[in-house]
């Protein structure tokens, strides 16, 4: 079985299980998205929705987030780790937006890509939910099951990022981003995966390396 084969059967499993998808993260237009995505680097998405609430009952404009200093943000946002860094990102990157760019969450990688704390994975997941714009972010859910599954063999999230682009239809990315981690994390996860109750590893892997995997 080649991997276009394979990712015709994934897609499919993924379609069955997970045909719509709702991004985890609570928000409301594209500057709390970029906040949460922001928030949610090395920490869960459930402790960033719990942690959101509060912040942007303070601010949730870049002109409101500068009324705060970067220690009242710290402070609010500590739950989520690495807060000294992620309070100053947020600090900057509104200053940014406001002055630069009028207030807006840019649209194009390279204008997102230059804001204080923001990654190319946190500027594709921005690029999905809030412009609608194709992208495919891998994190550590997408890239462990890429490898397992056999659709790539990339040592890092960029190459795997590369090899599921060529492997899956572009009009499809925004929707298999989303379903892969809530698959990952349901049936396929890091630690204590079943292979026996995981739908996409029981079809793909040969028989005699079932019960090894």
């Amino acid at each position: 079985m080649n991997k276009k084969e394979k990712a015709k059967i994934v897609q499919k499993i993924l379609n069955e299980l997970f045909p719509h998808p709702e991004i985890p993260l609570t928000h409301k237009d594209p500057y709390t998205l970029l906040i949460a995505v922001l928030l949610s680097a090395q920490c869960t998405d459930k402790r960033v929705n719990l942690i959101t609430p509060q912040l942007f009952a303070k601010a949730d404009t870049p002109k409101d987030m500068l009324k705060l200093t970067p220690e009242e943000i710290q402070e609010i946002i500590r739950a989520c780790g690495l807060s000294t860094t992620k309070s100053r990102a947020i600090w900057n990157l509104s200053k940014i937006i406001l002055e630069k760019h009028k207030g807006k969450v840019p649209n194009t990688f390279e204008e997102l890509e230059e804001l204080p704390g923001v990654g190319h994975k946190t500027a594709s997941v921005v690029m999905i939910q809030a412009f609608n714009l194709p992208a495919f972010p891998v994190d550590t859910h997408i890239h462990r099951c890429a490898k397992r599954w056999g659709l790539s063999s990339g040592k890092n999230v960029t190459q795997t990022e590369k090899d599921l682009k060529k492997l899956f239809p572009k009009k499809d990315w925004n929707l298999l981003h989303l379903q892969i981690i809530y698959y990952a994390r349901t049936y396929c996860t890091a630690k204590g995966h079943n292979i026996e109750k995981c739908p996409i590893c029981t079809s793909l892997l040969p028989r005699h390396r079932k019960k090894s995997c």
